[in-house]
């Protein structure tokens, strides 16, 4: 049962939050579970809940959470539980708010940037259904009626309406389907469909800097609170999506855990990992301040983010309206070409 309980972002952000502010303030922690109970619903109630029972048995916080994994990563879990055994929850916890509110705003940035136009393709699909089930119908009767030669454009569209017309409940029900079944590739092989969509030429780039901006953060913050560098690779590799960049740190990893610097495996990614991330990486281990590097790289793939979802949606925004432009003239067209014959041969009468 505890397996399936979700958090969203913001609900995680609120529920660590709300353990910081309040062990920060010196409240005990059962103390705090207590208080958070009042006002908690829903899932956090049932985290909350297990959380108390946890701490009555003496269980340590991590263990707890560790009950519901698809609420709480193995970052966030191996992060509280190297805090509970230095004595550093409270600080640990203020970072993890940090680096789940960067989270929640870099994810922010990418849906935003998708709203427009997938706004626009939805709007488009709703209007040419509404002129293909009440429009075309209409008209159609009207051309037949009036026994007027029809150009292939109108055919094509009327059949389009028939065929829509006539098969409402199939298509929505075939639409449906393929919904539901996105959705449960979605959930059973998020990896390969990500897989797919960031090896499309627009997004490749795009998706290389979003996995840079994850591991360098992770990164950066795991370093920061004590944990060792090949537990901190193990656990950040999971946060990209891309096979090869994962492939990449793995190999790290396994060069790192024989002695060798973290650096010196990326250098062996070339293609795969840009010059800037060796450079700086190799400059924060011979300072002795790779975590800080790491948060400096996030900085900066974060704000790549930014600047190639901009170009991106530059680009892709006008080639959208000039798409749905064509294909809305040309629907008009096919509507107003037999009208506009008929007035012409009225008109040579």
């Amino acid at each position: 049962m505890t397996k399936n309980i979700r958090l969203s972002g913001n609900e995680k952000l609120i529920l660590i939050s709300n353990i910081q502010t309040m062990l920060q303030a010196g409240i005990p922690i059962l103390e705090v579970v207590d208080s958070m109970l009042e006002d908690a619903r829903g899932n956090q109630k049932v985290i909350l809940v297990a959380l108390k029972e946890d701490l009555n048995q003496g269980k340590a916080i991590y263990s707890s959470f560790e009950r519901f994994p698809q609420a709480f990563d193995p970052i966030t879990i191996n992060l509280i539980k190297a805090a509970e055994e230095a004595g550093t929850l409270d600080e640990t916890l203020k970072d993890l708010v940090e680096n789940i509110t960067k989270d929640i705003e870099f994810s922010g940035k990418i849906k935003a940037a998708l709203v427009y136009p997938i706004l626009v393709v939805v709007i488009f699909f709703s209007v040419l259904i509404l002129i293909l089930t009440f429009v075309i119908p209409r008209v159609a009767d009207v051309f037949s009626r009036l026994k007027i030669q029809l150009p292939l454009p109108t055919k094509i569209l009327i059949a389009a309406s028939n065929l829509v017309t006539s098969y409402t409940i199939l298509i929505i029900f075939a639409c449906a389907l393929f919904a539901f079944g996105v959705f449960v590739l979605w959930r059973t092989q998020r990896q390969k469909f990500l897989n797919v969509v960031f090896s499309l030429p627009l997004l490749s780039r795009l998706a290389r800097e979003i996995d840079l901006t994850r591991f360098s953060r992770s990164m950066s913050l795991l370093l920061s609170s004590g944990i060792p560098i090949t537990d901190s690779l193990e656990l950040s590799k999971n946060v990209v999506n891309k096979k090869e960049l994962q492939l990449t740190i793995a190999n790290s990893l396994t060069l790192v855990s024989s002695g060798k610097k973290l650096s010196v495996g990326l250098k062996k990614s070339k293609e795969k990992i840009p010059s800037i991330v060796t450079r700086i990486t190799e400059a924060g281990e011979k300072s002795g301040t790779l975590e800080k590097s790491m948060q400096d790289l996030a900085n900066y793939f974060d704000s790549q983010v930014a600047n190639t979802l901009k170009g991106v949606t530059t680009l892709f925004e006008p080639i959208l309206l000039v798409v749905v432009g064509l294909m809305v003239g040309g629907v008009m067209l096919a509507i107003i070409a037999p009208i506009y014959g008929l007035i012409s041969q009225i008109g040579g009468r």
